[in-house]
């Protein structure tokens, strides 16, 4: 006969909740959380089904609504969150629309950090436009633009922390403050630092969104994304948009999702340890002239972002000297680290921004960014750190 056991989630610390967190067993009595490969449920009684699309049962409705394996990931995401709720999405960037778009209307104001991944700023400075919703960019690091940008009010305020890929840091709780005072949410994406460096909830954001691509899958094998929130912002906004426009996750990434959760405290230790050795090695490598990291001492917010993570994460930016040619030379002749516009890879990945992820912008708002044509983006893998020196070491010699 099966025997159901759940896990009391309150009584365990993050690492055993990345483990069973969500554990939700079927009559089988499997060990690995079951893959339930489905788009409909059927009910016993058509009472049953009722009750279930007026929300008054538990039962699953339809594949776009939930999903057992789904609801496994985005209570084991909510639970190392910290969050109320915590919904699953086809990829980062549907949770990033949806977490914005349910909550402003036309004649609303978006205020943004300018600092931001080369999709998200075409949704905030292009697309919400055409709905007529007017939004602001500023400089994220200077918390009297802030203020100045949402004298006037503002539905709802964006930023990235660390940023991508200039790894600017954001002073979370000032912008909060900031931002309520406002009458704004504050939507926090937490890629670059996961949920295991950085708790925005805590800082005092509303909403996080995360690629979960990045490195809660960790192994580039599989799309999602997650926000996470307050079940009220969750109910009074969230819900229905997710409910009818359908960015839903499949249930097998959604399992691939789950395995990656379980050795994600692993995974980001090893991450950071390595990246934080490395840009301390490339700091002192000829031909580079600046690198660019939390918590090393010459970046100009180390003392911030040692204030707001437990760690300066796997993401690394170098500037070489030379230019593009000297930069694409030095990419050529990597053999080991692989150029992909991924991160959060176990496989070490570099890319170059200003003809990659932003590429797109103009060249004078990339100059504002700092995205220089000599700029490489490193997402430092879980390699032995001394074969990734030796990689780096020549071919940027030879660059």
């Amino acid at each position: 006969m099966a025997r159901h056991r759940r896990t009391d989630a309150t009584r365990y610390r993050p690492q055993t909740n990345l483990i069973r967190g969500g554990l939700a067993r079927s009559g089988f009595d499997e060990t690995s959380e079951a893959l339930y490969m489905t788009s409909g449920y059927v009910y016993a009684t058509p009472e049953e089904a009722e009750a279930a699309f007026k929300g008054e049962n538990e039962h699953f409705v339809y594949g776009r609504y939930g999903n057992p394996t789904v609801a496994m990931f985005e209570e084991r995401l909510r639970l190392l969150e910290g969050a109320e709720m915590c919904r699953a999405t086809a990829s980062g960037m549907a949770a990033v629309f949806a977490s914005i778009l349910c909550q402003v209307k036309a004649g609303d104001r978006v205020v943004s950090s300018r600092a931001l991944f080369g999709s998200i700023q075409y949704i905030i400075a292009e697309m919400l436009p055409r709905y007529g919703i007017r939004t602001e960019l500023v400089d994220g690091r200077d918390l009297a633009a802030w203020k100045a940008a949402l004298a006037d009010g503002a539905a709802c305020v964006f930023l990235e922390s660390p940023s991508n890929p200039t790894l600017e840091i954001i002073d979370i709780p000032a912008v909060a403050e900031l931002a309520h005072a406002a009458g704004a949410n504050l939507i926090v994406d937490n890629v670059f630092a996961s949920p295991l460096l950085q708790q925005p909830l805590a800082l005092g954001a509303d909403i996080v969104v995360y690629s979960a691509t990045k490195h809660i899958d960790g192994q580039g094998r599989t799309l999602g994304g997650a926000i996470l929130s307050s079940r009220k912002f969750h109910d009074d906004h969230l819900q229905a948009l997710l409910r009818h426009t359908g960015p839903s996750l499949s249930p097998f990434n959604a399992w691939v999702l789950l395995k990656g959760l379980e050795t994600l405290d692993l995974r980001i230790a090893r991450h950071s340890a390595n990246a934080a050795e490395l840009a301390r090695f490339l700091e002192d490598l000829p031909g580079v002239r600046r690198v660019y990291y939390p918590t090393l001492d010459s970046h100009p917010q180390a003392d911030l972002a040692r204030r707001q993570m437990s760690g300066g994460g796997g993401i690394v930016a170098i500037e070489l000297d030379g230019g593009k040619a000297r930069a694409f030379r030095a990419l050529t002749a990597l053999e080991l680290i692989d150029i992909s516009n991924n991160l959060g890879d176990s496989k070490s990945l570099i890319t170059h921004p200003a003809t990659t992820t932003h590429q797109r912008l103009p060249s004078e708002e990339r100059a504002k960014l700092g995205i220089s044509d000599d700029l490489l983006r490193l997402s430092v893998g879980l390699e032995d750190v001394e074969d990734l020196k030796e990689d780096l070491a020549r071919a940027i010699g030879k660059g």
